[in-house]
């Protein structure tokens, strides 16, 4: 259905002021919908042409004022012309809104999330990762793209996120660019956050994720089993790169440091403490939560291959996360560990293999993990078969001399 827009220009004659002069006002209609405002110039009513909503004759005072009119006009069509572009329902009031400029950037979808995709750059390296950052922007540029594809626009007024749009970005995440479930999810969990700091700052009033249920499928977290592990460590790389980059996996395997969290480390975060040995102590980019490691021998002998051979006090020559995936990849292959290896299998690792499977108990994962809550800690962490074999084992050993006290008919 086409869109009927116009402008017309009139006078407030019940409104007539002490000069003589009546106020001239805009009347913008759109589809039946008015809205009017003040263009802030007045004209005396014997004037005024009502018919063509100008001002009569060529006197000086009335060109210049015709001029402005025209300029008013001009502006308010290129404003509706621009909001047609992005918005599927523009109105009177939008465009009377963007003319007057009362329009906040977060007015619209992209233009929120523009807004905080800027916030979490100017944080990257203080308490954003810049993981965090790219992942948000990535989402918004998937919104983008999904509104061009599926609706022809280039943003949404927020006010018009319903249920069904959220549906279809799921649908198009999953088929247009071959996401798993739990992919999608986390682009709706992203997506979700900008929705909510829209609600908490009144800029929506109903929250379409309300009846919106983000779906995780439970997938089991990779880690390398002991012998992979060893295969791994005493594998000699001819090429430094391989050397390097795996020096701060299995730093990492013993420590439980998250990328972002070894990419920050500095000198300083190695302490000594009250049992006069040394800790790694700090707090986690992620979520600030402070976390405690004891230093063992093995990350202890990788710092010191390093040290005074980096700059800022750095202790591990680490490059991007990226980068580092490609090259654990390689690794993988060249020791013969069949797994999708990647930075983030150190840390499932270390709670696996390093420490829960040697009898650590969950409660010092965690708190070495930097979990605020042991939940977070039994997904990360599995007992392996091995652990729940030695156990057994050891058990039935126990248990001997209780065996020979059981009386049963053969």
């Amino acid at each position: 259905m086409r869109s009927t827009f116009k402008i017309l220009f009139y006078i407030k004659k019940n409104a007539i002021k002490s000069n003589g002069k009546a106020p001239i006002m805009a009347r913008i209609t759109l589809n039946g919908e008015i809205a009017q405002f003040s263009v802030k110039c007045e004209v005396d009513p014997a004037d005024w042409n009502p018919k063509a909503g100008k001002a009569n004759g060529k006197s000086a005072s009335a060109i210049k004022l015709n001029g402005l009119l025209d300029n008013f006009r001009a502006s308010l069509t290129q404003h509706y012309r621009e909001i047609t572009d992005w918005d599927s329902c523009v109105t009177a009031e939008k465009v009377r809104n963007a003319f007057l400029g009362l329009q906040t950037r977060e007015d619209s979808l992209l233009d929120l999330f523009d807004h905080h995709v800027e916030n979490l750059k100017a944080q990257i390296g203080k308490d954003v990762s810049r993981d965090t950052y790219m992942k948000y922007l990535r989402t918004r540029n998937r919104l983008y793209d999904f509104m061009k594809y599926k609706y022809n626009i280039s943003d949404i007024h927020l006010k018009e996120i319903n249920h069904s749009f959220l549906c279809d970005f799921e649908v198009y995440m999953k088929t247009m660019h071959s996401c798993g479930q739990n992919t999608t999810a986390k682009f709706m969990q992203r997506l979700k956050s900008i929705i909510l700091i829209a609600k908490s700052n009144g800029w929506i009033k109903v929250d379409p994720f309300l009846n919106y249920k983000l779906q995780f499928e439970k997938s089991e977290r990779e880690y390398l089993t002991e012998p992979e592990l060893e295969a791994i460590m005493k594998k000699k790389f001819p090429i430094k790169r391989l050397e390097t980059v795996r020096d701060v996996f299995v730093f990492s395997c013993f420590t439980g440091l998250a990328y972002v969290d070894v990419f920050n480390l500095r000198e300083s975060n190695i302490r000594t403490t009250f049992d006069e040995s040394l800790w790694i102590i700090g707090k986690r980019v992620k979520t600030g939560v402070s976390y405690r490691v004891p230093l063992l021998d093995i990350p202890m002998r990788i710092i010191e291959k390093y040290k005074g051979t980096l700059p800022n006090d750095e202790i591990l020559p680490i490059i991007s996360n990226q980068k580092m995936n490609s090259y654990l990849k390689e690794i993988a292959a060249v020791c013969g560990v069949d797994k999708n290896l990647s930075f983030h299998v150190a840390r499932h690792t270390f709670a696996t293999t390093v420490t829960l499977s040697k009898g650590v108990s969950i409660e010092s994962v965690s708190k070495m993990l930097g979990h605020t809550n042991i939940k977070t800690t039994q997904i990360y962490a599995r007992i392996t078969d091995n652990k729940i074999s030695d156990d057994m084992t050891n058990l039935a050993s126990k248990l001997k001399k209780l065996e020979t006290k059981f009386a049963i008919n053969q």
